[in-house]
C-alpha cells in the first residue's frame, strides 16, 4: 500500500484479498467484480442513498403499525406527554422494522428496497452466484444498524459488515 502523505487521508484499510506486491487497479478487482456497470462495486454515495431510502421505508412502515401497536392512552400518560410516547415507539419500531426488512429482503431477493430503487444488490464474494442466506443477511443488517461497520471501508470499498459476512454491494 502506498504511504500516506498526511493524517487527513484517513485510515488505509487493506482489502481482504490485497497483495501488497500486486495492488488492484480498481475497487473489487480482487473480488472478481467488473470495473464498471452491472456487477461492479457500488459507490459509497449510492450505498448511503440506499440506506437512507431503507430507513424512510422503515419509518413509513412504523407509521402504519402505530395505530395498531402504539402505546395505549394509559401508557402515554405514564410518559407524561403523548409526543414523547410517540417518539419512544417510533425509535424502537423503526429500528426493529429496518432489521426485519433488511434481513428478509436480502435473504429472499438479494437486495433491500432502497438498494433495489438505486439498482444495487448484495452478492456473496466467497461463493459467487450463491444466495446470501438468512444468517448472513441478519448479521449484515444488524451490523449496518451499528453504523460504524459500514462506514469503515477497505480498498475494495467494502464496509466491515460486508467483510464479516463475505458479501459486497454491487451495481445491478
Amino acid at each position: 500500500m502506498a504511504d500516506k502523505s498526511n493524517w487527513l487521508e484517513g485510515p488505509q484499510v487493506p482489502g481482504q484479498f490485497d497483495d501488497p506486491d500486486n495492488l488492484s487497479e480498481y475497487p473489487g478487482q480482487n473480488l472478481g467484480l467488473t470495473k464498471e456497470g452491472v456487477g461492479s462495486q457500488a459507490s459509497l454515495l449510492r450505498r448511503v442513498g440506499g440506506i437512507m431510502l431503507d430507513w424512510v421505508v422503515s419509518m413509513f412502515l412504523t407509521a402504519a403499525v402505530y395505530p395498531f401497536a402504539g402505546p395505549s392512552q394509559e401508557q402515554a400518560e405514564q410518559f407524561g406527554d403523548p409526543f414523547i410516547a410517540w417518539q419512544s415507539f417510533t425509535a424502537t419500531w423503526t429500528f426493529l422494522i429496518f432489521l426485519v426488512v433488511g434481513t428478509v429482503s436480502v435473504w429472499l431477493f438479494g437486495r433491500t428496497p432502497g438498494q433495489a430503487m438505486l439498482r444495487m444488490g448484495v452478492a456473496r464474494v466467497d461463493v459467487p452466484g450463491a444466495k446470501v442466506g438468512l444468517w448472513r443477511a441478519f448479521l449484515r443488517s444488524f451490523l449496518t444498524l451499528l453504523l460504524l461497520p459500514p462506514a469503515v471501508q477497505d480498498s475494495d470499498l467494502r464496509g466491515m459488515h460486508d467483510r464479516a459476512t463475505g458479501t459486497a454491494v454491487i451495481r445491478g
